[in-house]
């Protein structure tokens, strides 16, 4: 059996609990600026229509009573560290998915901790005593089952799906509830008559996978119960990535790629701690009307510097046709390998491009920031990427 965790309002929680005046309030967690959007809402402000994502000038025309505050990542991630650490008490497979989620592999638990009830009862009250704050559980037979129940009863919320009743509860599942179905396949799913999970076994299996590929053939296996997706403890990071809104929405090349060069400073710096490479550097775009659109390249051996990152993500914004302004731009870098691996190199092409040079001059810069803070030095262009540079 499989337990997934997801903590209740995260950021907001912590916000309430770290200041009573703003207990029980409409707490909005986010960026101040007009342009930012939200991180978090409290349960009292999603009574307003405000969710994750959502633009916090919407946020703040729907909930003009709204508390907005700052994101304090070290914060989070401290409390969320000394939660996975509880966690650890009750099960020796523990895989976090992100800052407030994990799975759990609690087969063969029971003898130590109790019923599956009761063990996550226990789970529950030791993060409440512990950092006094309140999580929802899911307890299935699978990943997949787990993950949409402990959906099913938030706040504080805590559903079990035994073995015997997952045909039943998967045959009413609404398929918008499936992790991947976006508003896109949701259409398209509606638009054949399935409305359910169950519905998907109306279909034969090439007419689903004509359709949907290899995510037809994957809700073909959901809708039968079926997810045999391992809880791998202490998982690494698939990828890692920096974006920003911008000042103001642009299309000017140099200014956007002088925000290239900061978030792909970001993401090397995150690389080397990692001590990983990463293999395929992706560009993010939302435009002024809100679409996003990502680009990516993989290149022939993994790199780690931020000279190479930036030059693949710039490369991939010289080859992007831009036809309306963009007011977020980001990079992301993934298809990490360790950087004890070992890579093979064209010696010519090391001389022409002596990224591994590049990298020598980042760890005297990171070596630099650890002693004196990472911004005592930094590259002249940055000093506001919103500025373009000649």
């Amino acid at each position: 059996m499989i337990l997934h965790i997801d903590m209740d309002a995260f950021y907001a929680a912590i916000e309430q609990r770290d200041n009573p005046d703003v207990a029980g309030k409409c707490v909005i967690v986010g960026g101040l600026s007009g342009r930012g959007v939200v991180s978090a809402a409290s349960y009292e402000a999603r009574a307003f229509g405000i969710h994750s994502a959502m633009p916090i000038f919407k946020a703040r025309q729907m909930c003009p009573h709204g508390i907005f505050v700052r994101p304090r990542m070290d914060r989070y991630k401290a409390v969320s560290k000394k939660i996975m650490s509880l966690l650890e008490e009750f099960s020796p497979q523990i895989e976090p998915v992100s800052i407030d989620e994990a799975y759990m592999d609690i087969s063969g638990c029971e003898r130590l901790h109790g019923k599956l009830r009761q063990l996550a009862v226990n789970i529950k009250e030791t993060i409440k005593k512990t950092v006094n704050l309140t999580c929802s559980m899911g307890i299935g037979p699978n990943k997949f089952i787990a993950k949409i129940a402990s959906d099913m009863n938030k706040p504080d919320g805590l559903t079990i799906i035994m073995p015997d009743q997952t045909a039943r509860f998967l045959e009413n599942l609404p398929i918008h509830k499936v992790p991947g179905v976006g508003e896109t396949k949701r259409r398209q799913l509606e638009n054949m008559g399935i409305t359910t999970l169950g519905n998907v076994k109306t279909y034969p299996e090439n007419v689903i996978v004509k359709k949907f590929g290899k995510f037809g053939l994957r809700l073909l296996k959901l809708s039968a119960g079926i997810d045999e997706t391992p809880v791998v403890s202490q998982s690494r990071h698939k990828s890692v990535s920096a974006e920003e809104t911008l000042q103001k929405d642009t299309d000017n090349k140099k200014v956007l790629n002088n925000y290239i060069l900061k978030h792909a400073e970001t993401v090397a710096r995150q690389l080397r701690k990692m001590e990983v490479r990463a293999k395929t550097v992706t560009l993010k775009i939302k435009h002024s009307d809100f679409r996003i659109v990502t680009r990516r390249v993989t290149l022939p051996n993994p790199i780690q510097s931020s000279k190479s990152i930036y030059n693949a993500a710039a490369k991939l914004l010289t080859d992007y046709n831009i036809r309306l302004k963009i007011r977020l731009i980001g990079v992301g870098a993934s298809h990490l390998v360790s950087d004890t691996v070992p890579v093979q190199m064209d010696m010519f092409e090391y001389l022409k491009n002596k990224h591994r040079n590049w990298e020598d001059v980042d760890k005297v810069v990171d070596s630099i920031g650890k002693k004196f803070g990472k911004d005592v030095i930094k590259r002249g262009t940055l000093g506001d990427p919103g500025q373009s540079n000649d």
